[in-house]
């Protein structure tokens, strides 16, 4: 594979994207007590009530969805499928010479995180969560990571950017 600015700007995207995510889980573990079956994780607020830390070991995946699955399943669907789909969206992303940078940045900040996330899963077992926000009533996410963040951030910029230019086309 020849280098060019474009699988540089992919790498380095990919890499810093596993990376924060990574060191984040680690800062956590060794800092903030966790969930057991007996003690609910510690929680830290951030900003008021509004913006916690804590610690959850996520064994499915998001929201917890999977978690009870038998294993076979879980290998399967939480494992196997999303790295052919990461494999897929990387092929596409070094294939597709048309996409502009943002959309380039989107699809690798997706692939970042989703690679931190398998990494969990695969040599730890779990996935760590640690960030959740309460507005109070309706509004509050479920535990999330710096992962998630990047997973969710790409796919927004990648419905903006593909309704702009559809709005453009028309």
């Amino acid at each position: 594979m020849k280098f060019t600015k474009r699988s540089v700007f992919i790498s380095v995207v990919i890499i810093l994207t596993i990376a924060v995510d990574q060191i984040s889980k680690i800062i956590v573990r060794a800092n903030i007590i966790g969930q057991t079956s007996t003690q609910p994780s510690e929680r830290i607020p951030i900003i008021g009530d509004v913006f916690w830390l804590m610690n959850v070991e996520n064994e499915g995946a998001f929201l917890g969805m999977g978690s009870n699955l038998n294993p076979t399943l879980r290998l399967i669907l939480l494992l196997i499928l999303p790295i052919l789909v990461l494999a897929f969206v990387l092929h596409y992303i070094i294939k597709d010479k048309s996409l502009d940078k943002l959309s380039l940045f989107a699809y690798a900040s997706i692939i970042g995180g989703g690679i931190a996330n398998i990494y969990d899963r695969l040599f730890l077992g779990s996935v760590t969560d640690f960030l959740f926000i309460d507005f109070g009533g309706v509004f509050k996410t479920g535990i999330f990571n710096m992962a998630d963040v990047s997973v969710t951030t790409g796919m927004i910029i990648l419905v903006i950017t593909n309704f702009k230019k559809k709005k453009v086309a028309n």
